[in-house]
């Protein structure tokens, strides 16, 4: 659930590459899993699929494989591409799913390069991402990434995410607003305990959002 820094930016906010770090960022982070995993759950229900379906899967920022392991857990036959830029993340990431190895395959890129999908066999079905795209931090870095998105997505697909939007003033408002900009036709802020909250964001297909509400009312 992390994302790239540019190199620039001080080591002591956080150093993705060193082996020791994540190691202990992901000690102290693992104890929130058992609290996480129920929300995880709750935004992967509304994607609009049967739990047997062969979809396709990008998870971003996909750190440890929290968030790939839940969609695994709903979406057994699904064929997921974990994205991130930490090495001694994805060290983890195989071991947490390694049951799978099969249907998983490991994307190393930086979010805040132009060309961060260069290496990513879309389109895809469903997108997920958890704790990672706040960490672009510039505003400017989180609107090109959510176009990048809109742009891997099938028509049909749909993108949830699991983030601190409360970081940026207006938080999930804004978000839902960058979002629309970058050619969702449909937002929805799902769950909220500020900062946190749930978006999922349709590209297109409107009959898919009413069946969601409908099952939600």
């Amino acid at each position: 659930m992390n994302v790239a820094k540019r190199d620039e930016r001080p080591l002591s906010e956080h150093d993705w590459h060193s082996p020791a770090y994540v190691d202990d960022w992901i000690r102290r982070d693992v104890t929130r899993d058992d609290t996480r995993r129920p929300l995880l759950h709750q935004m992967l229900m509304i994607a609009p699929f049967a739990a047997e379906a062969d979809i396709k899967v990008l998870d971003i920022g996909a750190g440890y494989g929290v968030v790939s392991e839940q969609v695994l857990s709903i979406f057994p036959h699904a064929h997921l591409t974990l994205q991130d830029y930490s090495a001694p993340m994805f060290v983890y990431a195989r071991n947490r799913l390694r049951w799978n190895s099969s249907q998983v395959c490991y994307v190393f890129s930086d979010l805040s390069d132009p060309e961060w999908t260069s290496g990513l066999q879309g389109p895809f079905d469903l997108i997920v991402s958890g704790l990672a795209i706040h960490n672009l931090r510039e505003h400017s870095l989180m609107r090109s990434c959510y176009g990048s998105i809109y742009q891997l997505l099938q028509p049909g697909g749909v993108f949830l995410d699991y983030d601190l939007f409360g970081l940026v003033e207006g938080g999930t408002g804004t978000h839902r607003g960058w979002l629309r900009e970058a050619g969702f036709e449909r937002t929805d802020c799902t769950w909220e305990e500020p900062p946190l909250g749930i978006i999922a964001a349709w590209p297109r297909n409107l009959e898919i959002f009413r069946q969601y509400h409908n099952r939600r009312s």
